[in-house]
């Protein structure tokens, strides 16, 4: 006699946000002598949206769900370099591992993606290191076990210009493979390119014809950064993938974006950017925002990140 156990999976992706706009850095206008100074302009915001306190709003809010994987988009790590003197690092993964084992919860890094880097000076005599990543988190001694990964780069990204010098704004995607009770799942987590269609709809045929090519049950966790009935979003649609908010959420689900000093008395978000997608054997039971309240805000004001996450249950 065969039977089919249904096992409950959770999953609650967030883009936690870098903490600071960086579009002035690509103005056509911008001149090697600008440089410096704009540089210390945003560093002077990253400061301002305090990743630490946001951190333990962030990590409360996971608590709250205490979702058996999380992915995270924007992930930075972002280093002050102060010669003669010493590095000053924000390892945005870091932080928030330690402000989640203060809720009791304790996390670790399945796999990450380093994405975009950069190093410039600032107005100051110091060098500003940048490092954007995306990861996936999942909880220790939880009845699963990771049994393989791959973190990979698109190689379709866009290029822009930094004081007339080209950059490429690296973007990737993780994977893993999980184990739970003798049955397996992929899971996979991206951010695609916010400004080209074109780019954004290469680097989502890029992960259909690559991790998401499978026969497993698989997830796609992440910030698209398209619109539902989009081209991005209907290219998953038409390659089986389903949306959990879709199905099982209430109402709108707009998870995108506060302003960028994240201090906007009311909510701006207007978007639904961020997705838990499934395919192969998944029923879903729940889907609900996070860090989108006005009572989710930290004690000095600011929103938890310029998006809301989105967490979700499913029976495997």
């Amino acid at each position: 006699m065969n039977f089919k156990c249904n096992l409950k999976v959770s999953f609650l992706t967030w883009n936690i946000y870098q903490g600071f706009n960086v579009a002035p850095l690509f103005d056509p206008a911008l001149t090697p002598e600008l440089v410096p100074e704009v540089v210390t302009q945003i560093f002077r915001q990253f400061l301002a949206t305090n990743f630490s306190v946001r951190a333990k709003a962030i990590a409360k809010l996971i608590a709250s769900e205490e979702p058996d994987l999380i992915s995270l988009q924007e992930a930075v790590r972002v280093r002050l370099i102060i010669p003669t003197f010493r590095t000053v690092t924000y390892d945005f993964i870091e932080i928030l591992l330690n402000a989640l084992e203060e809720q009791g919860l304790k996390y670790e890094i399945a796999a990450r993606n380093n994405n975009a880097a950069a190093e410039l000076p600032d107005s100051n005599g110091n060098l500003v290191q940048f490092l954007e990543r995306d990861a996936i988190l999942v909880r220790k001694g939880h009845k699963m076990d990771v049994i393989r990964k791959k973190e990979a780069n698109f190689n379709t990204n866009l290029m822009v210009p930094i004081a007339g010098q080209p950059f490429t704004i690296l973007r990737g995607w993780s994977s893993i493979i999980v184990k739970i009770d003798r049955q397996y799942f992929r899971m996979i987590n991206t951010r695609l390119d916010p400004t080209a269609e074109d780019i954004r709809n290469a680097q989502a045929i890029e992960i259909l014809q690559g991790p998401a090519n499978t026969h497993l049950p698989v997830i796609i966790t992440g910030d698209l950064n398209a619109i539902p009935n989009s081209s991005t979003y209907n290219l998953f649609m038409n390659a089986g993938f389903q949306d959990v908010w879709s199905q099982v959420g209430n109402g709108p689900g707009f998870t995108h974006e506060q302003n960028p000093d994240l201090l906007n008395a009311v909510s701006l978000l207007s978007e639904r950017f961020d997705y838990v997608l499934f395919k192969n054997g998944w029923e879903p039971i729940e889907a609900e925002l996070v860090g989108e309240s006005q009572k989710n805000r930290t004690k000095t004001g600011l929103w938890p990140s310029d998006h809301a996450g989105v967490s979700a249950s499913l029976l495997l």
